[in-house]
């Protein structure tokens, strides 16, 4: 029969407690190896489990949507009634529609998954072994945020982007995009004749600088999300989960879903919200015309 010592060594071993653990590892923890290069992580795990959460909490706090909501389904109603409120005059209403929908998913997604890591046991429960001077060593957590894992972060931007790419072409045209990236924004009228082909040369320029700036916000998107919640992560078990600082990371992963999302929005505002103005002011102009 095992001792009592014996037995609390077994589930140390087993289970990992906060106050041992006092740094995150940046690789996702591997915990199954399926063969063929495909492994399901322990971020991945969170991941599907969470988004089952969601989808289960959101099908039965609204069910069938009746016309006298239910206080659930108010909540929820008030929940997109004050994100639409906060993006759609920065996606502008054309292109509102077709991209509301994917901005609520990634900001309830993106702020769930967040808050995930302040669970108990998420970081703390796995595998692991004890040194010669006792101390205990995480090697394998069983469960690990979906956010603090660089490849889910890279995941979702890829997907924000993607959808960028498609609404901008769809809702703005190759000809406005174009023109925003590399048209002469100068009044021809009010610019001396000289300092036009200039200010074309310029806006040439400025526009491949543009371009390179788009092409790398995959980059930036992933690499501020996976930075703010891995350091969070690393914060709390360090800490030994310290109350400041949680209900700190509360506030940090709220940010976060939120920085996300806007500068989504905002990608595609810059484009699809300046084609709104400019259809506006063709409109206006032709009004005058007649």
């Amino acid at each position: 029969m095992l001792n009592t010592k014996k037995l609390l060594g077994l589930l140390a071993v087993l289970f990992c407690t906060t106050a041992a653990f006092a740094e995150v590892s940046p690789k996702a923890s591997v915990l199954f190896d399926l063969g063929g290069g495909w492994r399901v992580t322990n971020s991945m795990v969170t991941g599907w489990l969470v988004s089952l959460a969601i989808i289960t909490a959101i099908l039965v706090a609204v069910g069938n949507p009746k016309i006298l909501p239910g206080k659930a389904q108010s909540v929820f109603e008030s929940i997109l009634e004050a994100l639409r409120d906060l993006f759609e005059p920065i996606v502008g209403k054309k292109a509102f529609p077709a991209v509301f929908p994917l901005l609520v998913t990634l900001f309830i997604f993106i702020l769930i998954q967040n808050w995930s890591g302040l669970l108990p046991g998420v970081g703390t429960v796995g595998k692991g072994h004890m040194d010669a001077e006792g101390h205990f060593h995480m090697t394998q957590p069983w469960i690990r945020p979906f956010t603090a894992d660089f490849n889910s972060t890279i995941a979702l931007a890829l997907i924000s982007f993607g959808a960028f790419l498609i609404i901008i072409f769809k809702y703005a045209g190759p000809k406005l995009i174009l023109w925003d990236l590399f048209g002469n924004k100068a009044d021809k009228k009010e610019t001396p004749g000289w300092l036009y082909p200039i200010l074309s040369l310029v806006f040439l320029v400025v526009g491949f600088i543009e371009v390179f700036s788009i092409s790398i916000r995959p980059f930036t998107l992933s690499v501020r999300l996976f930075g703010n919640v891995f350091g969070g992560e690393n914060l709390l078990h360090g800490t030994s989960f310290f109350p400041v600082f949680y209900f700190m990371e509360l506030l940090v992963g709220l940010i976060q879903a939120t920085v996300f999302t806007l500068l989504s929005a905002v990608y595609v505002g810059l484009i699809c919200n300046h084609g709104d103005d400019h259809d506006h002011a063709e409109g206006e102009h032709a009004e005058a015309h007649h």
